[in-house]
């Protein structure tokens, strides 16, 4: 929303200053974009006279000036300065616009210097219209009548001291959509006073020839109400040089006398109309109706544009003259040999509007204002002040005004109460101020009862009274005050417990390198399927594309759709993570937080040492027990290989607690769901179930104390000759458990297998060497206490591995 100052003014009795102004727009929700204030780049330029212009001895299309100007105004001192000009209305006595030296000149984008042009001084510019922007007429310098005060700034002399003002209105206050809305804010404010609006009805002199008709199927909900006049006799012409200027101001192009009056109430009050030209009109009836679908129009943006079935339109006898409330046709426009026009004021359902807008593509201030919602109650008023305008501009005689339909009812009330200003916004706003503020706002009050003005759509509900009355009051008015405490001393977590696991997860992995991913909770069926879901009960019944169907089951298929778009621009080595929701039914409570990572490509850059290698199941159960230490998960945990059949056989594992009790899984993906999803290289992954982990007994914040031992620790290397097929775990959980309390850990740090270990181990035999570490707690160990515990880990790996010391 653009506007200048002096219009502002227009309907805004005020002394503040432009700064006051645009402050308390912003402070009021009207936030002001832009200021343009010609002041700023026009007040170097002032009025100046040739007093000779001779021929440049060295060139034949230069003019050496002798310009008389008054730096300090028509009252100050006349001082003499040369001006070479290349302008062919350059001459002597020629009264212009002069640029000192120092000035800014905005057409040209260039800081005016003393200069020497072909031997001769210049020290300044006479000016053109387009050096300042006005318009684009460069063919000789500005000629001012010699009534021009020689010294005053030409934009005082000229009427272009205006300040224009840019506002961004929210989509909820269509009513400061006019100059005449922003200026009752401000009076609201406090900052002046609104002037009165004085609306009289102008008498037709001739019956309408055009009549008008709306469908009784919009009269409901497309078009409450349809009114115009006929006006013969105009002379349509340019509009005068106020309005020129007014329009100019804010961007618009000036066209012609009655089309500028339509453009300048659109601004004005937010009431956008239209002018036909009554001698193209074919017949006596303008019809309101939705379109049959197919029919084509030529609009005055020049583009043709077919109407689609439903959408509202504006026919005469012959066909579509006019797309209802967004644009009219070329048609039917107006142009310089028009006498007779029908002034249209009409009332648009604002959705209709919208939804016709977006499939067209039309993007004009009528559909602006329209589909976003304008005064109904001033449509006819509209007309009665547009119709006044044009005949002072145009001259011609009015027509007596036809309609159809009726001014929509739009009254409604609620209750006002003072005391929730104090509950809903925390300020303390007497309630005889309140009441003046509401009706300076255009609201009726009844005693409890208030009525909102029909041009304000957006108050909906007693909470938006109150907000009318802190905007006005001025937000910036809340005092910052810290919230009183329900209960005295330290207060209780707020976070649950799973929700610090989930906190914990995320740091935990965020610091092992992964990034985290937030992908959608809603896949495709393949991928549902490829994961274990897929079934009806995961089935989207209204799904937003027919990549997003199902719920989840799993985490994993949105890490893979990220990994490969992620490698198909250059990144083939990752680590990502996410954690979030998966779906096991359709159900309550067949919901699970899961937290999932997953690895692609190598374990880290290039490097000289040959420390890069491909990733591999062992770099995920890393992690996984990694996070899982940090959330409180035991230390020792169990392996098994009841995995999923998205994980590669044979490559993957599950931690767990028992064969009942799940914790992780972790291992390489399957080649079949890489290929699924175009992954190029290795990917091991790995899944982790916060909530199965175990609530430790003790929920004191306190941590255990620190037990640091004094006694010396003993580590004892052993090495076993096992079947081929066992497990480093069984040997290591063997070995645990030959003495609970003295072996401190067992670890494995050495694996013989192969054709050489069997040669010498026999057929189907590996060797894996552990060492155990035995920590003392009440005396040093003796070599006869170290011989028994190792021939108790001996006999425990040998019972449950069938293994052999290696001799």
């Amino acid at each position: 929303m653009k506007f200048t100052l002096s219009w502002l003014k227009e309907h805004l009795e005020t002394d503040a200053t432009l700064d006051q102004i645009v402050e308390a727009l912003t402070d009021l929700g009207l936030e002001v974009e832009e200021v343009s204030d010609p002041a700023r780049s026009l007040g170097a330029f002032r009025i100046a006279r040739v007093i000779e212009a001779v021929p440049h001895p060295d060139a034949d299309r230069l003019r050496v000036c002798r310009v008389e100007t008054r730096p300090n105004g028509p009252d100050g001192a006349i001082e003499e300065v040369q001006v070479v000009c290349g302008a062919p209305n350059a001459r002597t006595g020629l009264i212009g616009v002069f640029a000192p030296v120092g000035t800014h000149v905005p057409g040209t984008g260039v800081d005016l210097k003393p200069g020497v042009i072909r031997g001769q001084a210049s020290n300044g510019m006479l000016c053109s219209e387009r050096e300042l922007e006005l318009s684009d007429d460069h063919d000789g310098i500005i000629e001012l009548p010699e009534t021009a005060p020689v010294g005053e700034r030409y934009i005082d002399w000229a009427g272009l001291n205006d300040p224009m003002i840019y506002v961004k209105i929210t989509p909820n206050r269509p009513d400061a959509l006019g100059v005449r809305g922003v200026a009752r804010d401000l009076a609201a404010r406090g900052v002046g006073s609104l002037k009165p609006l004085v609306v009289e009805p102008v008498a037709g002199r001739f019956d309408s020839p055009v009549t008008v008709a709306i469908d009784p199927a919009l009269k409901d909900r497309g078009c409450p109400l349809f009114a115009g006049r006929v006006i013969r006799g105009v002379k349509n012409g340019p509009s005068p040089a106020w309005l020129q200027r007014r329009l100019r101001a804010i961007g618009l192009r000036p066209i012609s006398a009655l089309v500028d009056v339509t453009n300048f109430f659109t601004y004005a009050y937010n009431r956008p109309l239209h002018v036909f030209d009554v001698a193209k009109l074919a017949g006596d009836r303008l019809r309101i109706h939705p379109a049959r679908g197919g029919e084509e129009i030529l609009a005055l943006d020049g583009k043709t544009y077919v109407l689609q079935p439903g959408m509202m339109a504006i026919s005469d006898a012959k066909g579509v003259e006019s797309i209802a409330g967004i644009m009219g046709g070329e048609h039917s426009g107006c142009t310089e040999e028009t006498t007779d026009v029908f002034l249209e004021s009409a009332y648009w359902n604002p959705i209709t509007i919208a939804t016709t807008g977006r499939a067209l593509k039309i993007n004009s201030d009528a559909r602006y204002r329209f589909e976003r919602g304008v005064d109904p109650a001033f449509t006819l008023d509209g007309l009665e002040l547009a119709t006044r305008m044009i005949l002072e501009l145009c001259g011609g005689e009015p027509g007596t005004v036809v309609s159809d339909g009726a001014v929509p009812d739009t009254t409604r009330s609620y209750r006002f109460d003072a005391a929730r200003v104090v509950s809903l916004v925390g300020m303390d706003i007497p309630e005889a101020e309140q009441r003046a503020t509401l009706e300076a706002l255009g609201f009726r009050l009844d005693g409890d009862r208030a009525t909102p003005p029909s041009w304000r759509p957006d108050v909906m509900g007693d909470a938006d009274l109150v907000e009318e009355v802190a905007r006005v009051a001025s937000l910036s008015r809340l005092e910052g005050k810290p919230l009183p405490r329900p209960t005295v001393g330290v207060p209780e977590p707020v976070l649950t417990p799973m929700q610090k696991r989930e906190r914990m997860a995320r740091r935990t992995l965020a610091a092992l390198g992964y990034h985290e991913c937030v992908t959608y909770s809603f896949i495709d069926a393949a991928s549902a399927r490829r994961f274990g879901g897929g079934e009806d009960a995961l089935k989207l019944e209204n799904p937003i594309s027919s990549e997003m169907t199902h719920m989840r089951p799993d985490l994993l298929p949105g890490l893979l759709q990220a990994a490969a778009r992620n490698q198909a621009r250059g990144f083939l080595d990752m680590a990502l993570f996410e954690l979030g929701p998966v779906f096991a039914g359709g159900e309550p409570g067949e919901q699970a937080i899961h937290a999932t990572g997953l690895l692609v490509g190598a374990n880290g850059p290039r490097d000289p040492y040959g420390a890069r290698r491909a990733v591999d199941l062992y770099d995920a159960k890393a992690d996984a027990e990694a996070v899982l230490a940090a959330l409180g998960a035991p230390a020792r945990l169990q392996v098994d290989r009841a995995v999923p059949g998205w994980f590669h056989p044979g490559r993957a594992g599950r931690l767990t607690l028992g064969p009942k009790l799940g914790l992780a899984t972790f291992g390489e993906v399957h080649p079949r769901i890489l290929k699924a999803y175009g992954i190029k290289g290795t990917a091991v992954a790995f899944t982790i179930i916060p909530a199965a982990i175990p609530m430790p007994r003790n929920a004191a914040a306190t941590r255990p104390a620190l037990v640091l031992n004094d006694l010396q620790a003993v580590e004892r290397d052993f090495a076993f000759v096992v079947d081929a097929r066992i497990e480093a775990l069984a040997v290591v959980n063997a070995a645990q458990g030959a003495d609970k309390a003295l072996i401190e850990s067992v670890r494995v740090f050495d694996e013989f297998s192969g054709d050489k270990a069997e040669a010498q181990m026999g057929a189907g035999k590996k060797s894996l060497a552990i060492t155990v570490r035995l920590q003392p707690q009440t005396r040093t160990l003796t070599e006869e206490d170290i011989e028994t515990v190792s021939a108790k880990i001996v006999e425990k790996v040998a019972k449950a591995t069938g293994g052999t010391l290696r001799g």
